[in-house]
């Protein structure tokens, strides 16, 4: 027992088997890959703090609580082993961790995928970090409160505000229970957590452009310091290297990589390159090895178009809310997320609108590799946009998932916002601005679209929704421009009358533009069709909803499905592409095309042949 026992340390030490029976036990972060890590997911103790006296209690320094849950999975849901529904506004979180010998000269971070809303961090009741925002990573040096082979107390103590309208929430309800198309809550931490040991003139970070027309991969690194040493990047096809640049590992370095040819990634052929960073010290001794990969993809608008690799692309997509029965906002496996690409590219369409959440970097890894177009989103909803606060809170969240997600070339549009109807003319046109600017300064590789479906300041694509069922009705709304959710026509002058922003009365008077034909107008929400057959055929009523009047047979709604989507493809030269509602039901919502467990409502070949049609 005693040599299997060291066997066991010295694999975990070396990263092979941290993560051995855990939950979520892949690595978080495939797209910036370290070989030496710990998972830290699993059993942690757990307590909840109705009274937010948990800091004068002393809970920053607690060795245990009298709970058990199990992490990444929210306090709310099943997977967690709490399965508590109410409103959760203050949490505490507690395990051990045990930090590696081998780690010793190394600095080491603590990463966390995400924890919703406000987490602050504590080593042995030491204060160690505090993040805001409840869908991005951050990660923070714990070296100065840890050493190797010792144990410590890891406590993370979590706060939500959710109905105080400063923060994103989503789709998460501000009701005490589910309605609408509000659902159960997030709160804590619902995406992995782990450690690793890294160099403290390591790597931070990466930002890669793929230039396809020059032939070319720029490469701009961010260290945690320098070290006066080097940065080699070497690019693989399989096996074969297939170009190599070495640069000063600084801050201020670009490296620019040529290609002789170049295979590009696209849905047909989502061919990656595989990277490697190696950063070495004076000496030539590498103190960082990184993996990542690349996608050669160019998205770019030319007049009313969207352009991929320079050939005009049709977006068939599907609207995904990344909603699990048992795990909420967290994939029950790796596998979970993989297997909702493939249900979506079975039934036709060629990427989706990643819904009111940001997705884990592992369902970005899985489109990357499996060649699906996404939207990247905010979960927005549930946040007043005319208040400064919200503001202060929303563009550093979004600052932070634009730079965590830059890479990935299934991402070919940012969208931070949907459906904002009620905007005022002042506060709202300077966040919607804002976005726009510190987007394009982060990523000026692809188009910015600020507000789905709603009404826009400043936009490279506009988009409109609408749920009209009757298909001839459809095209003539869409061809109308107007009347519409989020077009100015049919929202903002009814709210421009009620309110009396365009009086004289108002002193902030603000423009709110109309389309102008002069960028792509993509229908990015309609159908929605409602199929349940349990309820629909027997004539039950239940609190289930979806839009439209129901049809009364399968074939009425194959009937309807294709005819909406003819009507788009009929005027594809004014309309670049649609969105439809949805890939799965959502609890009470049960418009999916699967139900929530992810089982066919359809004959799937058929839904197939309707959402894979092309414009002619």
């Amino acid at each position: 027992m005693k040599y299997v026992k060291t066997l066991l340390l010295l694999l975990l030490s070396a990263g092979t088997l941290q993560c051995l029976a855990l939950p979520r036990d892949e690595y978080p972060r495939p797209q910036f890959e370290r070989a030496d890590w710990l998972c830290l997911n699993g059993e942690w103790t757990c307590d909840f703090d109705f009274s937010h006296s948990g800091l004068e209690r002393g809970w920053q320094a607690s060795k245990g609580f009298g709970r058990r849950i199990t992490v990444p999975f929210c306090p709310e849901s099943e997977l967690s082993g709490l399965g508590y529904k109410d409103f959760v506004e203050d949490f505490w979180y507690q395990r051990n961790i045990d930090i590696p010998e081998s780690w010793n000269g190394r600095h080491v971070r603590l990463n966390f995928g995400a924890v919703y809303y406000e987490a602050e961090v504590y080593v042995d009741g030491t204060f160690a970090t505090r993040h805001f925002g409840g869908t991005s990573s951050f990660s923070t040096d714990i070296t100065h409160l840890v050493k190797p082979g010792q144990r410590h107390s890891l406590v993370v103590h979590v706060r939500s505000d959710l109905r105080s309208m400063f923060q994103a929430a989503g789709k998460q309800s501000l009701h005490f229970e589910s309605y609408g198309c509000d659902y159960t809550r997030t709160t804590g931490i619902w995406q992995s957590v782990w450690l690793e040991p890294v160099a403290a003139e390591g790597l931070s970070g990466v930002q890669m452009i793929p230039d396809i027309d020059q032939k070319q991969l720029v490469v701009y690194p961010r260290f945690y310091a320098e070290c006066g040493g080097t940065l080699e990047v070497t690019v693989k096809d399989g096996n074969k290297t297939v170009a190599r640049q070495r640069v000063s590992a600084s801050n201020s370095s670009v490296a620019v990589i040529p290609f002789k040819q170049v295979k590009t990634w696209s849905p047909s052929s989502p061919f990656l390159y595989d990277i490697e960073f190696n950063v070495t010290d004076r000496s030539g001794r590498s103190i960082d090895r990184v993996k990542s990969y690349v996608g050669m993809r160019k998205i770019h608008i030319e007049g009313n178009r969207i352009y991929l690799n320079n050939e005009p692309f049709y977006q068939r997509l599907v609207l995904d809310q990344g909603f699990y029965p048992d795990g909420i906002w967290t994939a029950p496996t790796d596998a979970a997320l993989r297997h909702d690409i493939e249900l979506s590219m079975q039934a036709g369409f060629n990427g989706a609108r990643l819904h009111q959440k940001v997705f884990e970097e592992r369902f970005h890894y899985w489109a990357d590799r499996l060649g699906y177009l996404t939207w990247g989103e905010a979960s927005s909803w549930g946040m007043d946009c005319n208040a400064v606060e919200t503001a202060r809170n929303f563009l550093t969240e979004w600052s932070e998932i634009v730079v965590r997600d830059r890479n990935h070339p299934s991402i070919i549009i940012w969208t931070p916002m949907n459906e904002e109807w009620n905007p005022d003319p002042r506060e709202y046109p300077r966040l919607a601005e804002d976005l726009y600017n510190v987007t394009k300064q982060l990523d000026p590789t692809r188009p910015f679209h600020d507000c789905s479906g709603g009404v826009h300041v400043k936009t490279d694509i506009w988009t409109a929704h609408t749920y009209e069922q009757n298909p001839d009705e459809l095209q003539k709304q869409i061809l109308n421009d107007g009347h519409m959710m989020g077009t100015p026509r049919g929202v903002m002058d009814n709210y421009r009358g009620n309110f009396g922003f365009n009086g004289p009365r108002y002193p902030y008077l603000y423009a709110f533009p109309d389309y102008n034909h002069d960028m792509p107008y993509l229908i990015d929400e309609f159908g929605g069709i409602k199929w349940n057959p349990q309820q629909q055929l027997s004539g039950s009523q239940t609190e289930s909803w979806g839009y439209g009047e129901p049809p009364h047979s399968l074939d009425e709604f194959y009937t309807r499905l294709e005819q909406q989507v003819d009507a788009m493809l009929r005027i594809s030269d004014k309309v670049w592409g649609y969105c439809y509602t949805q890939l799965t039901d959502v609890e009470q919502e049960q418009n999916g095309i699967y139900y929530y467990n992810r089982e066919p409502k359809f004959d799937m070949n058929r839904i197939h042949s309707i959402f894979s049609k092309q414009p002619q």
